[in-house]
């Protein structure tokens, strides 16, 4: 059993953004999709929870926030309805100890999955993640099936009527990989995952069919 927190845990929480697809529900459809306005969009986010799965170690961001675009129209398909062009995390700490988290280049694609017509909920999933977390004492990176695979992926709902895009903390297939120092609290390999909600601007509309 691993030792809990301490000041290298702050690293696990690189564990960060990206995830599969969600289960459809009852009133859920696979077809094609509908985004409007769609263009270029921002989200902000408050408290940004970061967790290393493997070991229970949490980080909490102040805040986060991302820029992109999405596809605008009828007819479109879920699957790379948008891209994720930049994801930033602000005041992460653990302990007192603060980490950088680094994402570099981003090209994050945000796809939908499946679509509930009665609570206007699209779930879905942002993939291609990967990014980078360090501090004084502790680096790593953050992927999904390997360091430098860039298919980490977590899952999303995105509510029409609050224009919320939610990140789950349930259904990422992130992991830590390249764990260098960290006291033995965190190791390659581990599981990780985000959660956070970003309120969407300008307000999208996306639904299916």
């Amino acid at each position: 059993m691993r030792k809990p927190v301490g000041a290298a845990a702050l690293t696990l929480m690189a564990a960060a953004l990206s995830i599969g697809l969600s289960a459809t529900s009852a009133l859920a459809v696979t077809g094609t999709w509908t985004v409007s306005p769609g263009g270029s969009i921002t989200g902000s986010a408050g408290k940004t929870t970061l967790k290393d799965v493997t070991s229970n170690l949490t980080v909490t961001c102040t805040s986060s926030a991302v820029t992109g675009s999405l596809k605008s129209g009828k007819g479109l398909s879920g699957k790379g309805i948008g891209t994720a062009t930049s994801v930033s995390f602000t005041n992460c700490t653990v302990d007192g100890q603060t980490l950088s988290i680094s994402t570099g280049t981003v090209a994050w694609a945000i796809n939908a999955a499946s679509y509930n017509a009665t609570s206007g909920v699209t779930s879905g999933s942002i993939s291609g993640v990967h990014f980078a977390v360090s501090s004084s004492i502790c680096s790593f990176v953050v992927d999904g099936t390997g360091a430098t695979s860039n298919n980490g992926s977590v899952k999303i709902k995105y509510t029409n009527s609050t224009h919320v895009l939610k990140i789950l903390a349930t259904g990422s297939t992130l992991h830590l990989y390249n764990v260098s120092g960290c006291l033995g609290l965190v190791s390659s390999g581990d599981a990780a995952s985000i959660s956070g909600s970003y309120k969407v601007s300008p307000a999208q509309t996306i639904t299916s069919p």
